[in-house]
């Protein structure tokens, strides 16, 4: 199971990702979760400890790793390098382990005018489609709002693409491209989960922005999902029976139709 969770930045991407790594955990599959999302929030809403969480080192940061599996020095332009560097071994090194739940940053990916091909990016896209390709665990991947760390064939091999929406023009916006991007490259299946809703005419204005087939549920706005992380305590241990009952909806929905 390859699952890409993507969005607008505030939308609740890692939160969303976080509790579905414990779901996963907990039923028994072996769980890789990957933070490709530049602003690195995963590890707080899986609930790693603020101390563990803070040393981690993203893999873009990895600046011996980068040369050694590429050849050329990170951060410089004109050089020659591996477009094929071998990445396999990566993630079992320097992913950390929190609970059961393997937990791999990948850092941010260059864009634009600071260049795309580089060795970074070259290494994180090779090791995003190692994962994604090869490993047999479950993997679910916190994207940032966008698809740049995905190429045609791995975007292929991703079983879902799930889409968070939260109440506002700006986030149905931002939906809406990816799922055009999506589509692009060959990704087959993209639901949308609407986040942070206060009522049921936010739930409903949703609705009426997407097919009835591409939502695949919906998460009430709650304190305790803001406050968990101050508590420094996984959101699956704090959550009320409402959300509770929305999360199990959502992961039993996803597992089905998987």
């Amino acid at each position: 199971m390859k699952l890409a969770i993507t969005g607008k930045g505030g939308t609740g991407k890692s939160t969303i990702a976080g509790i579905l790594t414990h779901y996963y955990k907990n039923d028994g599959y072996k769980v890789l979760a990957v933070d490709a999302d530049p602003d690195a929030n995963l590890a707080s809403a899986i609930g790693i400890p603020a101390e563990k969480a803070s040393a981690i080192i993203p893999i873009s940061e990895q600046r011996k790793l980068i040369k050694e599996r590429t050849g050329a020095e990170p951060g410089q332009f004109g050089q020659l390098f591996k477009m094929n560097p071998t990445v396999h071994d990566i993630p079992d090194e320097f992913c950390i382990d929190y609970q059961g739940i393997k937990l791999l940053v990948m850092g941010a990916i260059r864009k634009g005018g600071s260049g795309c091909a580089c060795p970074e990016n070259v290494l994180l896209r090779s090791l995003l489609s190692e994962i994604i390709l090869n490993r047999d665990e479950v993997i679910i991947v916190d994207m940032e709002a966008g698809i740049e760390h995905l190429g045609r064939a791995t975007a292929s091999s991703i079983d879902k693409m799930i889409i968070i929406v939260e109440p506002g023009s700006r986030s149905i916006s931002t939906a809406k491209t990816i799922m055009r991007m999506a589509k692009e490259i060959a990704i087959q299946s993209f639901v949308i989960v609407g986040n942070k809703l206060q009522d049921e005419k936010q739930k409903e204005w949703i609705s009426k922005k997407f097919s009835q087939d591409q939502i695949l549920g919906m998460i009430s706005y709650h304190e305790i999902i803001r406050d968990a992380d101050l508590l420094q305590q996984p959101l699956i241990e704090l959550l009320d029976e409402k959300l509770k009952r929305e999360f199990e909806k959502i992961y039993q929905a996803m597992s089905l139709d998987l």
